[in-house]
């Protein structure tokens, strides 16, 4: 169903948190760079005379998912990666899978496209339903795991929404939380489909700006070419590297499987609570419907911020987004909650 209602497509959760709040607002995993990873970026200050050059991030992230070089953009992060797709293509009819990120739809308007939604509903539980989207939508954008309802789309269901003379770009952001990084396309060399990854959420590096893209190598020359010189810095390539290696992989799938754990830790409190959880959430994050629009303040005031839902096509002042955090820090959490209903 389409949704042509206006909303702060540029809200994210670092608007949310303040000067002693602890923050559920955020998505990024981390408090800080493993020590591994800082030891790696500091070393990297030695080369900062020089101009960046990505081609070994490039080939390390083609090592890791087992693609051709020429299907791999390093980029400064996700974000810039809808703002290149945006430049560089010419949709007659785009369409974004809502609710998700809205960077995405914020980057085509931008660009001055027009921008078609396909709003999932949560009664459905927010399940993409391939029929949904228009069969004349060229350029269609989806996140999987979808931030903020946290459901996991099987890839067998995407793969049907790669219809020819379209481009299919899958968000996969927080894919890396998933144990095993299941449902992922990010190891497909697949005609019409573009993959787009980030490096900040699992690893604390939401300052440093690091990501990359995967896809088709025809589609990638056209990111490229508008691409500015220079974009992905020194530090960025460094880190781009080093979360490549074999040993980042194991220590990634470790962290995955102690956030999903969290994550049901966090469901059982809530619906402790009598707090409907939407959604099946797979991702480090949960989407919940509170009983009263007020809630969001009252547990500003009680010290927590969490994110709010009402800038998300599709949602409303009364959903609130969750990170997952550790126990200790859930079981307070749920202790403020339960004082602020």
């Amino acid at each position: 169903m389409a949704d042509t209602s206006d909303y702060d497509l540029h809200h994210h959760g670092d608007r949310e948190v303040g000067p002693g709040l602890v923050d559920l607002a955020v998505n990024v995993r981390l408090p800080r760079p493993p020590e591994w990873l800082r030891r790696e970026l500091v070393s990297a200050v030695d080369s900062l005379a020089a101009y960046p050059d990505p081609s070994a991030a490039q080939a390390a992230v083609a090592a890791r998912h087992g693609r051709p070089v020429d299907e791999v953009l390093v980029t400064a992060g996700a974000a810039e990666a809808f703002t290149l797709l945006a430049s560089a293509l010419k949709p007659r009819h785009a369409v974004v899978v809502h609710p998700q990120f809205t960077e995405p739809e914020a980057a085509l308007r931008a660009a001055g496209h027009d921008v078609s939604r396909v709003v999932l509903p949560s009664s459905d539980g927010f399940v993409l339903d391939p029929g949904l989207v228009p069969a004349s939508a060229d350029l269609v954008f989806v996140g999987n795991p979808t931030n903020p309802t946290s459901v996991l789309h099987p890839a067998h269901v995407l793969r049907a929404l790669a219809q020819p003379g379209r481009l299919l770009v899958v968000d996969e952001a927080f894919l890396d939380a998933i144990p095993g990084e299941a449902e992922s396309l990010a190891g497909s060399s697949l005609d019409g489909v573009v993959v787009l990854r980030s490096l900040t959420k699992t690893w604390g590096l939401a300052g440093l700006r690091a990501g990359y893209v995967l896809g088709p190598p025809q589609v990638l020359a056209r990111l490229r070419a508008v691409q500015p010189p220079w974009s992905v810095s020194t530090p960025a390539a460094v880190a781009t590297v080093a979360c490549c290696r074999p040993t980042a992989l194991e220590e990634a799938e470790k962290l995955a499987a102690t956030a999903e754990s969290d994550r049901d830790y966090l469901v059982s409190r809530l619906s402790g609570l009598g707090i409907p959880v939407l959604g099946d959430p797979r991702g480090p994050f949960v989407l919940i419907e509170a009983p009263d629009e007020s809630l969001r303040s009252r547990l500003r005031s009680a010290g927590y911020a969490v994110r709010r839902g009402d800038t998300f096509p599709g949602l409303g002042p009364r959903h609130l987004r969750l990170a997952v955090r550790s126990r200790e820090v859930t079981d307070g959490f749920v202790a403020a909650l339960a004082r602020s209903l």
